[in-house]
């Protein structure tokens, strides 16, 4: 079994920092895809900003210039850097993890519980 722990969510003011963190434990031989989702209600789960095990990363348009995915493969943990929120970034933040059991094995998705991400005044 995987298990996968968000952290980091919460209130902040338009233009303001947060930090999410992720981190995978259990069964795990090795890592591909981490990253994050986000959604609101009555709308579908969009990618946010994933990065695979070499390092390749990729944005939403939305996102771009303001978000920063990182990753710490020693401690199976993905970042995002959120800076200059906005409102419409209002969302629960889901991160994945594509983990292996073993060399031979495909990746499987699990998924964090979700965090709250509320930017407001």
């Amino acid at each position: 079994q995987v298990q996968v722990l968000e952290s980091g969510g919460g209130l902040v003011q338009p233009g303001g920092s947060l930090r999410l963190s992720c981190t995978a434990s259990g069964r795990i031989f090795k890592i591909d895809d981490m990253g994050w989702y986000r959604q609101t209600p009555g709308n579908q789960r969009e990618l946010v900003a994933s990065i695979t095990s070499s390092g390749r990363i990729k944005y939403a348009d939305s996102v771009q210039g303001r978000f920063t995915v990182s990753r710490n493969n020693g401690v199976n943990t993905v970042y995002l850097q959120m800076n200059s929120l906005k409102p419409e970034d209002t969302a629960v933040y889901y991160c994945f993890v594509g983990a292996r059991r073993s060399e031979i094995e495909l990746a499987v998705i699990h998924w964090g519980q979700g965090t709250q991400v509320t930017v407001s005044s």
